[in-house]
């Protein structure tokens, strides 16, 4: 299954069916009053939420959706049969915009969240409701009205409570493996990871987090390098970034350039970013020298800035646990 996370498709809603024009034909009663039906009204679309999905991949290759039609009245007073109502599922984290005026119709961020995006057509009056003293054998009946038809934008933000951010290669997607059971595909190359990938984290028997490893970043990502302006808009809300750093970066004196590019492009994209609550998380320890940089300096300048570090190995899972637990205080 690919991913997808944007994607515009078509809905219409159905037609309501036609009122019935028909008179009661009875023994021993030759002029019967009228009885035809009302119509049935068109099937509704709906858009519903759902956790089983984390892609709009449904919608990759079919774009146009159309609810059933009513039916039409029948005699002797028998309503046409409503048409079923479309229920369109969509992942959890999706808004739902008009694409012709740009208006946002709807934010899904809850399971079982539906919204109505085309009502359907009414159901014409059956003869019935025509009779009177001066027309007592009415020949005519309502049409059904029409159902609506929209185009509709899906955009996708992933509702991660946790969002792994770093440039190519420094470890994020073996993080991601260490942590939870996502099997994100990991290979020493620079940009290995080519959609977002989540996992849960288990923190205990009733308390789970959804962490959200976020690819392509480099300088440039908010002008549209690299991959970053199409997966930005999915740190938006997570609750907290972790910044990944690789402690084996050379030159020696340039990992922080690494951050500061993280940030800057960040900010860039959307300010409200760098007020997230956010941690550095300097990895690769397994590999780590003192020869080749001192930890205890880097930390101090994270620290000057503001920010708080913790040395793990997403490889060997050294210093993970000290993670859970900076995640068990901040999500309590």
């Amino acid at each position: 299954m690919g991913f997808l996370d944007e994607v515009v498709i078509t809905v219409r809603s159905g037609d309501g069916g036609r009122g019935c024009v028909s008179f009661r034909r009875e023994r021993f009663i030759p002029k019967g009053g009228p009885d035809g039906g009302d119509g049935g009204s068109g099937g509704s679309v709906i858009l519903k939420a759902t956790k089983a999905l984390f892609t709009l991949y449904d919608y990759a290759n079919r774009t146009y959706f159309k609810a059933p039609n009513g039916s039409p009245g029948r005699g002797n007073n028998q309503t046409g049969k409503k048409g079923k109502d479309l229920i369109l599922k969509v992942p959890l984290g999706t808004l739902v915009y008009d694409e012709d005026t740009g208006h946002l119709i709807a934010d899904l961020i809850h399971e079982g969240q539906e919204v109505l995006v085309a009502p359907g057509g009414r159901g014409g009056k059956g003869n019935t409701h025509f009779a009177s003293p001066t027309n007592r054998t009415p020949r005519f009946a309502q049409p059904g009205t029409p159902g609506v038809e929209r185009r509709l934008r899906l955009v996708l933000k992933f509702l991660a409570d946790v969002g792994l951010v770093g440039l190519p290669n420094v470890g994020k997607s073996t993080l991601l493996a260490s942590l939870t059971r996502a099997r994100p595909k990991i290979e020493d190359y620079p940009f290995t990871t080519l959609v977002p990938n989540l996992g849960v984290l288990e923190m205990s028997e009733d308390k789970t987090l959804v962490l959200a490893d976020i690819p392509g970043l480099i300088e440039g990502a908010s002008q549209g390098k690299g991959l970053g302006l199409q997966f930005l808009k999915h740190v938006e809300r997570t609750k907290v970034l972790v910044h990944v750093l690789d402690i084996t970066h050379a030159p020696k004196n340039d990992i922080l350039e690494d951050f500061m590019t993280l940030r800057t492009e960040m900010g860039d994209y959307d300010e409200n970013l760098l007020e997230k609550t956010q941690l550095v998380l300097i990895n690769k320890m397994d590999l780590y020298s003192s020869e080749c940089r001192n930890l205890e300096s880097l930390q101090e300048r994270l620290e000057e800035i503001g920010l708080e570090s913790i040395p793990v190995s997403a490889l060997t899972g050294y210093g993970l646990e000290k993670f859970k637990d900076w995640l068990r205080n901040r999500f309590q």
